[in-house]
């Protein structure tokens, strides 16, 4: 027998094996037997050196065309075996469309963002600018900016975790403001600004106090600023945020930055005022601390204290959840116990 007629006898039974194969393994059986290197083509072309040179190229070509077909005749086989399979699994594992879906729990706003959102939304609608800061800061824009010299016994009242003797982490975020003054340009208009932001201070954590914590600064500056547009301006924001009915009282208070300084309070607004355990039986509840800005600041930041005037004030996120939301300990903020967070979902 001819090796051509080897050849051709070879592509009908691999064929007819190929078309009786079931499975993938049967097919890549076949192909390494008949298509591998100890194969019968392999075997064939070796034996091409006792051919003649005028039929070398014929059984060559031949033996390379049945190669092919074969190749191709078990990709097909594949296809089908794999399209069979396919509509196998189809039909056995059918989705009934009808069947409810699965809730999936939708994740929300942090308490404290939410809170600070919703103070931001406030002030921006009344035309502030939310300006941010660094949390890294220079004790020049942290402290003497804010009329707090070096050696200043004021400085007793933040306790500072200092990086180096001239750089720190802030413990407000009044050297926000600071920066902002001294490159706001009056001739445009008025300056009106808040800076929300973390804060740092060297403090022993309890219920109340925290090391790492939230504040919201706010600062006016513009000719003819007085204290009774301070006094308005924390009354929109305490309606806004704890009803149209609520009041507040201002008291003598000292910040070294602002003067007269004032410390503010918010009638309750989980009694009225008549007096209850979260405003201590008085009927009032201490929300923040405000003044007009102290004349040293604007002259250091290069503004005018006999042309303008101005008011600032900060005051606590934290704070403002605990009481809204009558949380005892502050460190529950923290500590990510999500049945704690999940009970401020907030508006998504």
């Amino acid at each position: 027998m001819s090796l051509q007629e080897k050849l051709e006898a070879l592509k009908e039974t691999t064929l007819l094996k190929i078309k009786e194969s079931p499975t993938m393994n049967d097919l890549n059986q076949i192909r390494v037997e008949v298509l591998g290197k100890k194969g019968p083509i392999t075997e064939v072309l070796r034996g091409m050196k006792d051919l003649s040179a005028k039929e070398r190229p014929k059984v060559g070509s031949y033996a390379n065309e049945i190669r092919d077909i074969l190749t191709e005749a078990i990709e097909e086989a594949k296809s089908s075996i794999e399209a069979a399979n396919l509509e196998k699994a189809l039909a056995e594992e059918s989705i009934d469309v009808t069947l409810p879906g699965k809730k999936m729990d939708r994740g929300t706003r942090h308490v404290l963002t939410q809170i600070m959102e919703e103070i931001e939304d406030i002030f921006v609608g009344m035309g502030y600018q939310v300006v941010e800061g660094y949390e890294v800061e220079k004790d020049h824009y942290n402290f003497e900016r804010m009329n707090l010299p070096k050696d200043h016994p004021a400085r007793d009242m933040q306790d500072t975790f200092y990086i180096s003797e001239e750089v720190l982490i802030r413990t407000h975020t009044s050297p926000v403001q600071a920066r902002t003054m001294e490159t706001h340009d009056f001739s445009k208009g008025p300056l009106r600004m808040i800076s929300p932001g973390k804060v740092f201070r060297r403090d022993t954590d309890d219920a109340t106090h925290s090391h790492q914590f939230h504040q919201i600064e706010g600062l006016v500056i513009d000719k003819n600023i007085t204290m009774g547009d301070l006094k308005g301006t924390l009354e929109v924001m305490m309606q806004k945020m704890f009803g149209e009915d609520r009041q507040i009282r201002l008291r003598p208070s000292y910040f070294p930055f602002t003067e007269p300084s004032v410390e503010v309070d918010v009638s309750c607004f989980k009694c009225g005022g008549a007096g209850c355990n979260v405003c201590k039986q008085t009927g009032w509840i201490e929300i923040l601390g405000a003044g007009m800005v102290h004349p040293n600041v604007l002259e250091m930041s290069g503004i005018d204290p006999t042309q303008y005037s101005g008011f600032a004030f900060g005051l606590g996120p934290d704070r403002v959840a605990m009481l809204r939301y009558g949380v005892n300990d502050i460190r529950q903020f923290y500590q990510n116990d999500v049945r704690f967070i999940r009970q401020f979902k907030g508006e998504q």
